[in-house]
């Protein structure tokens, strides 16, 4: 193992050294190209001192020295070791233990390396709270579809779910915004950012509450989990679901008249919305989905019922606030991925189910649940591992998208602004981070494949 993985290390060194070659071959023959006239052009200055802004970029990035010169000048300036540079920019003397440096921005003029430094962060932020997501999503409707294959819930899953993959990210992040965050809608969320100005000086956890309104909002948001718990468990699904669209109803009626214009359409339609999306909780044989979703509306209605009962200001401090911001990009990232892993769960535990290993355990009288969850699951891990590799990429080129449509300062807005901006130095070093998150994120799966499965060894 130690073998393989010294191996694989040092494979990741021509690796990220091609995907930079890659890029910086792309920038390079654009149209332009990027040359110290490019940079200085468009800025409201005078003969001289665009000439000495010229001179200043050939010196300190030697663009004026051919392309290969200028990458090896950019890799030399990356790698921790090489050779140092005189006061000319030119080369100096080699040295095991010059440091790393990304370079300056030239759009920026701060050092690329604070500027990741400030992003990267951010973009972090919204994969860790979205991957476990889309993960416990995805295999708790793939196992279930796959469990009832052919049954109701399958046939609506996979109905809903490939209309959710072929929704694209931009037009729902839009959609989002516009509806939820638009003062002629519903103004529930932020429209951009992740946090408020006011919120920087706010203390972290929500103040401004007296015992009796913490107590409050507490017994409100239990009485609304048990009440609707309570209904979720209801074994007489024909009252449980009538129930349930009377509640749909109300909630529906309710964002109706808070509409700032009460149209008709809103009154009608909206109710039937609601009552059509709690019909489907209510209906459904699925205990998890149903108690969880109902569970989660009670605990919101109690929630908002406390709060319209508190007359005290609620400071709602930096820890809410962020959530608030959060909630609208995490569901803009995350549910086309889920919905793609969702359907990859059931097709791969449909194949198992059907194996000679599940039919064997079945003979010898071993209980379904534990030919499912002890047999069949293990072994359907091994794509979802190999499409891991992959997500963690694919939600940062994702987020590209949703910083920029929701104006949220990460590595995916930062990107855009590199590449409008020709920014070589700071462009350069997000594609090796990126890919270096790349490699690292396969070489996990690697790893992972060995404890899904003991057949898997790397010696």
């Amino acid at each position: 193992m130690l073998t393989y993985l010294i191996r694989r290390l040092l494979l990741m060194i021509p690796t990220l050294l091609g995907i930079t070659v890659l890029v910086f071959t792309v920038m390079a023959a654009s149209p332009g190209g990027i040359t110290a006239q490019t940079l200085a052009h468009g800025m409201d200055m005078k003969p001289a001192e665009r000439k000495a802004l010229e001179d200043y970029y050939n010196k300190r990035y030697g663009l004026d020295d051919p392309a290969p010169v200028q990458y090896l000048r950019w890799l030399n300036n990356v790698s921790p070791i090489g050779f140092t540079l005189d006061e000319n920019g030119d080369f100096d003397r080699f040295s095991f233990s010059k440091g790393s440096d990304l370079g300056q921005s030239f759009n920026y003029g701060r050092s690329v390396a604070e500027l990741i430094k400030e992003r990267l962060p951010i973009t972090l932020l919204l994969n860790v709270i979205t991957i476990p997501l889309i993960y416990i999503i995805a295999i708790i409707i793939g196992v279930k579809a796959a469990t009832d294959r052919g049954g109701r819930f399958d046939v609506a899953s996979s109905v809903t779910l490939l209309g959710l993959w072929s929704v694209p990210t931009m037009l729902a992040g839009v959609l989002m915004i516009g509806f939820f965050a638009n003062s002629q809608h519903w103004q529930w969320f932020p429209t951009a950012g992740l946090s408020e100005r006011e919120a920087l000086d706010m203390p972290f956890l929500p103040t401004g509450l007296s015992f009796l309104s913490v107590l409050k909002v507490f017994l409100g948001m239990s009485f609304g989990t048990v009440l609707m718990v309570v209904l979720a468990r209801w074994q007489q699904r024909t009252a449980r679901t009538l129930v349930a669209a009377t509640i749909g109803i109300i909630l529906g009626s309710w964002m109706a008249m808070t509409h700032p214009e009460p149209l008709l359409l809103n009154q009608i339609l909206l109710p039937l919305i609601g009552a059509a999306l709690l019909v489907l909780l209510a209906w459904t044989d699925f205990p998890v989905f149903r108690i969880g979703g109902l569970g989660m509306v009670g605990a919101g209605l109690g929630l908002l019922l406390a709060l319209k009962s508190i007359d005290e200001p609620l400071v709602r401090g930096f820890l809410l606030d962020r959530i608030w911001h959060l909630i609208l990009p995490v569901i803009a990232l995350s549910y086309g991925s889920f919905a793609f892993l969702a359907k990859l769960t059931r097709t791969s535990i449909l194949e198992n189910l059907q194996a000679d290993y599940a039919r064997t355990a079945r003979a010898k009288g071993v209980p379904e649940k534990e030919v499912l969850w002890g047999h069949v699951f293990r072994n359907s891990l091994m794509p979802l591992i190999t499409v891991s590799a992959g997500l963690l990429p694919g939600l940062l080129a994702g987020s590209i998208i949703v910083e920029s449509i929701f104006s949220i300062d990460g590595m995916g807005k930062l990107a855009i602004e590199a590449v409008k901006g020709r920014d070589r130095e700071l462009m350069l070093s997000i594609t090796l981070i990126s890919g270096l998150l790349t490699l690292i994120g396969y070489l996990i799966a690697d790893f992972l494949y060995t404890l899904v499965d003991p057949r898997v060894s790397y010696e």
